[in-house]
């Protein structure tokens, strides 16, 4: 009879678990009404509210093993809401890259820009393709660029430890298909000199690009001229002229895509059959939007996997440590647990007081881990290589209010698994055996 009861409970906790996995803060909310209603209006859950009342008093006599539950909670939420920030600040950072009403075209087949190339006679045909903006003089607001990668020094790092930069070859017309990218020092590179701005980003990251330093890529010696700041994934690449660029690492007239301003959001489609229409072409057209943020859905993928199988095994963890709490407190109070169903108290009251106590422990470990997880890494800096670039991208971790609801949500869930047996036993232990222990 234990056993098919015990498989009830383990059948009834996994559903309740996956019920709760996937409600909102709202609904929580309106559980946690009716629970306190019930408490209020119903004769057990006045029980309830009294026994929970007795056992949150003796906390401080067992405050080193409720400490336990809290850091261990704690623990494993601060390090779920870093792992699930960092994806997030990853993703919003590739994700604000780019607008609806710009498009970007690259060779057929090609995953990214760092595979495709594009020859000088085909961008020609694109640049005169319907359904691209025109600036005053009537011309085209397209940018051919390319792009490589080159190797420097990393800040922080040993004297020979180089990291990987993007190398972004632009023209003129580029300033003006990123309006949100603007000089914050120094100033723009000259049309066919060796001159280099670079994001912000990765000035940060790398050594030596501080206005007026020189750098060597390729087999060239080139001068930082300039700082830009964009807010987004070009933050992380170095920008020089698209000419220039391109003879240092002897691609010709080639370039690896096209960048166009189209007349506006809706003109995608007739842009794109243009291009498909005409047979001198092979190339593939997306909005810079759906682009860029293609790119970060594998990266945020893993990096979310890592965050909860990480945070599910020191959750784990965390669950034996309040089981062993819990069962420890239960076993104190056996006595008091009997005399109180002796004088009328029911199981469901005992059950929801020892209940009530682990899920308090776990939202104050939930809040304390959350609290700093947003204190120590929201807005923290790091990098990473970035798929379908040759360089690394920077961002910052990003602690949103709704990774900090994910993050109790796991801690409650703890708890109730925590507490669950514990009361269990309570509520079953029988009353006269439970009176004849010390």
């Amino acid at each position: 009879m234990n056993f098919l009861f015990n498989l009830r409970v383990l059948f009834l906790l996994i559903l309740a678990l996956a019920v709760w996995a996937l409600l909102p803060w709202s609904a929580v909310l309106a559980l946690a009404m009716v629970f306190a209603g019930w408490m209020l209006l119903s004769r057990r859950g006045q029980q309830a509210a009294s026994v929970t009342g007795v056992g949150i008093s003796t906390l401080r006599q067992r405050l080193g093993s409720s400490s336990v539950v809290v850091i261990g909670i704690a623990g494993v939420v601060g390090v779920l809401v870093a792992l699930l920030a960092m994806g997030e600040g990853y993703t919003e950072t590739l994700s604000k890259t780019g607008s609806a009403d710009t498009a970007i075209v690259m060779r057929g087949g090609s995953a990214s820009e760092v595979s495709s190339v594009l020859n000088r006679d085909g961008i020609v045909v694109i640049e005169q393709a319907t359904g691209i903006a025109r600036d005053k003089q009537g011309k085209p607001l397209t940018s051919g660029e390319i792009v490589v990668a080159a190797n420097l020094p990393v800040k922080g790092g040993a004297a020979d430890d180089e990291g990987s930069v993007q190398v972004r070859g632009v023209g003129e017309q580029a300033w003006v298909l990123r309006p949100n990218a603007k000089i914050i020092a120094g100033r723009t590179f000259q049309p066919g000199m060796r001159e280099l701005v670079v994001g912000q980003g990765a000035q940060r990251q790398f050594i030596g690009l501080q206005p007026g330093h020189e750098v060597k890529l390729g087999t060239q010696t080139w001068k930082v001229v300039g700082v830009f700041a964009s807010g987004d994934a070009y933050d992380s690449e170095i920008w020089g002229d698209e000419s220039v660029v391109a003879d240092t690492y002897r691609r010709g007239s080639s370039r690896t895509s096209v960048f166009v301003k189209l007349t506006d959001a809706k003109a995608l489609d007739t842009f794109k059959a243009a291009l498909a229409g005409d047979p001198r072409l092979q190339v593939d057209v997306d909005t810079t939007l759906n682009y860029f943020s293609k790119q970060s859905e594998g990266m945020s993928i893993v990096m979310r996997r890592m965050g909860l199988t990480v945070g599910t095994i020191m959750a784990i963890g965390a669950i034996f440590g309040a089981l062993n709490t819990m069962f420890a407190a239960v076993a104190v109070r056996a006595r008091e647990i009997a005399t109180l169903r002796a004088i009328g108290f029911r199981g469901v009251p005992v059950v929801v007081a020892v209940m009530l106590e682990t899920m308090l422990l776990a939202l104050i470990g939930g809040l304390v881990g959350g609290l700093l997880a947003w204190l120590i890494f929201n807005g923290f800096t790091a990098s990473t290589l970035a798929a379908g670039t040759t360089g690394q991208l920077a961002f910052t971790f990003k602690v949103t209010p709704q990774l900090l609801w994910e993050g109790l949500k796991w801690a409650l869930a703890i708890g109730f698994v925590g507490g669950l047996f514990p009361a269990l036993r309570a509520a079953r232990l029988p009353v006269t055996t439970a009176l004849r222990e010390l």
